[in-house]
């Protein structure tokens, strides 16, 4: 497939990446020569000195022989320009980062379609959404609902206090048909277990399971619950805007923002339950005088990842109990997993999670990068003959870096176990590591 990705910023780069590693022909144009030399380093990415803007530029990066286009740059106008010029020459599919939620309203799709776009993204409103999920579901590191919330997938460090340390998978007691232990994060491994692996203090485990029997899971890693009516914001980025915009009426919101005109523009566009604070969000003294003691959830989310990884330490000393970081440096991720913050919040994943849907030949209804553990969760649908419906799910053979989470036939939720029988148009959620990502394709086609 040929893939033409303009903009070499950080989510450019990162998907450009990502899809050099699927044999994939990626051409990644930048007016800027000096991030492309940045971005191409030691990948098989073609670079190209150019405008998205530019029919010629276009032209020269064979925009016409392109299956997909996909326009990150940081304008919004730029991209959707690029879209629509991309798509006239040729382009297949057109992709186009945004900035205003209003383009992503259904009346509003027949328009963008029409004028040659075919999908877009706005990785901040997606941002401010795990946030929100992040500050319901406290005792967890990352919490999705995928398949229309049919199954949860939700990852937990387990401590001492857990009923699960030290029993090997397969002698945990009627915990079948409530969850499934998909991967163990260890350290900086992560490993898909087999019935002889066991959960040791310290690991982060990730579980698919059905709504109903989320609370098992809680019980069992040993978690409290507690309701979270107080949040601290540092840092008045859009992620932070779209966060206090979508998080419940009834949890009392204090944003702090250092620049003072900032200030006054997130004011007149947030609801009435957050309070904005000009100050920064670095000055412990006033961290005490907002009530940091009394919050039960901090997020930081400003521009430099190492002021919110040390924003988000300060918060757990005060006893903060759920912290949530922006970090958008992906090797920053394991050190603040490691500092146990709570969750992390990356730009690059998100975008890069939803563009990737379109580069798989099997039916992806939902692919998530999971920040903490290098791997992807996916929805696949099973297509009548194929592989992965012809044998018990013990006889398949599955390679060892991939495992099936849980699937929904006929619009009930089932967890998978050896002896499953995957049937056609069964919609599966498969858990497996970046290598395995395009394997998927053998078994669901």
């Amino acid at each position: 497939m040929r893939v033409v990705i303009a903009g070499a910023g950080e989510v450019g780069t990162h998907l450009a990446r990502m899809l050099s590693q699927e044999r994939h022909d990626i051409i990644l144009m930048d007016p800027d020569d000096e991030r492309l030399h940045i971005s191409s380093s030691g990948a098989e990415i073609l670079p190209i000195e150019g405008n998205p803007t530019s029919l010629r530029d276009l032209k020269e990066a064979g925009v016409k022989r392109a299956d997909l286009f996909v326009s990150v740059t940081p304008e919004e106008t730029t991209n959707i320009t690029a879209c629509i010029l991309a798509s006239n020459l040729g382009a297949a599919k057109t992709f186009a980062r945004i900035n205003n939620y209003e383009y992503l309203q259904p009346e509003n799709k027949e328009l963008f379609e029409k004028l040659g776009i075919g999908s877009m993204i706005y990785p901040e409103m997606l941002a401010g959404k795990e946030i929100v999920t992040a500050v319901q579901r406290p005792w967890t590191r990352q919490y999705w609902e995928l398949s229309g919330g049919a199954i949860i997938l939700l990852a937990v460090k387990i401590r001492e206090n857990s009923q699960l340390v030290n029993i090997k998978l397969s002698e945990l007691p009627g915990t079948k048909k409530m969850y499934h232990i998909v991967a163990i994060k260890r350290k900086n491994e992560t490993i898909i277990p087999f019935g002889s692996d066991s959960i040791e203090c310290g690991d982060l485990v990730f579980f698919t399971t059905t709504k109903e029997h989320v609370d098992d899971i809680q019980l069992h890693a040993g978690k409290k619950n507690p309701e979270v009516k107080k949040i601290i914001i540092m840092g008045g980025s859009r992620i932070a805007i779209r966060a206090s915009q979508y998080l419940p009426g009834n949890i009392r919101v204090k944003l702090i923002e250092i620049n003072k005109e900032k200030s006054h523009r997130i004011a007149e566009i947030v609801p009435g339950n957050v309070l904005i604070i000009n100050g920064d969000g670095r000055d412990m003294d006033l961290l005490v005088q907002e009530g940091i003691k009394d919050s039960q959830a901090f997020v930081a989310l400003t521009e430099n990842e190492s002021t919110n990884i040390l924003a988000c330490l300060a918060a757990k000393r005060f006893g903060v109990l759920k912290t949530i970081a922006k970090i958008e440096n992906l090797d920053y991720i394991p050190l603040a997993e490691n500092m146990d913050i709570g969750s992390v919040i990356n730009k690059k994943l998100i975008a890069a999670s939803h563009i990737y849907q379109f580069m798989l030949d099997a039916d992806v209804s939902n692919v998530k990068s999971l920040a903490f553990a290098n791997a992807d969760v996916a929805e696949l649908v099973a297509r009548p003959n194929s592989k992965i419906t012809r044998k018990p799910v013990k006889d398949l053979r599955l390679p060892k870096d991939m495992t099936l989470g849980g699937l929904i036939r006929n619009g009930r939720p089932m967890m998978i176990d050896g002896d499953t029988q995957i049937e056609a148009y069964d919609n599966v959620v498969v858990f497996c590591m970046d290598s395995a990502m395009r394997k998927l394709e053998d078994y669901f086609n």
